[in-house]
C-alpha cells in the first residue's frame, strides 16, 4: 500500500473532507451567534468535532486490523472533515480577543468549557462506538 500521503487519490479525499468539514463550520458560525461575547459557534464545532473523531476511531479500531477501506474513512472523515469543522486557531484568536477586551473571566470560561466539552465529547463518541462496535472479523 502506498503510504496515504503519497498517494493522489487520498490527498484528495482529504482535502474534500477538509471542505466539507470547513463548509459547515462557516454555516454554523453564520446560524449561531456569539453570546454576550461568548464565542458559541466555536464551541459548539469544536465539541462536535472531538466526538465524531472520538466515535469514528474507536468504530475503526475496533474493526480489526487497518485496511484500504478504513484508511479512507480515517483521512477523509478524521483528518479532512473533523480537521475542517474544528478550529483551534478561531479558539485561540477568540481568548485573545476575550481578554484584550477586558473579559478575562469568559475568557476563562471559554477556555475550560471547551476543554472539558471536547473531552467528555470525545469520551462520549468512544463509549458510544464501544458499545455499538461489532466485532473484529
Amino acid at each position: 500500500m502506498t503510504a496515504p500521503h503519497r498517494d493522489p487519490r487520498l490527498v484528495l479525499l482529504v482535502a474534500a473532507g477538509g471542505a466539507a468539514g470547513t463548509l459547515v463550520r462557516r454555516l454554523v458560525a453564520q446560524a449561531v451567534p456569539a453570546l454576550d461575547g461568548f464565542p458559541a459557534a466555536t464551541l459548539a464545532v469544536n465539541v462536535t468535532g472531538s466526538f465524531v473523531l472520538g466515535l469514528l476511531l474507536e468504530a475503526l479500531v475496533r474493526r480489526g486490523p487497518q485496511t484500504p477501506a478504513t484508511v479512507r474513512w480515517r483521512l477523509g472523515l478524521g483528518t479532512g472533515f473533523c480537521g475542517g469543522l474544528t478550529t483551534w486557531s478561531s479558539f485561540a484568536v477568540e481568548l485573545d480577543r476575550l481578554v484584550s477586551t477586558g473579559a478575562p473571566a469568559t475568557a476563562l470560561a471559554y477556555a475550560a468549557a471547551s476543554l472539558a466539552a471536547g473531552l467528555l465529547a470525545a469520551a462520549a463518541g468512544i463509549a458510544l462506538a464501544a458499545r455499538t462496535a461489532r466485532r473484529p472479523r
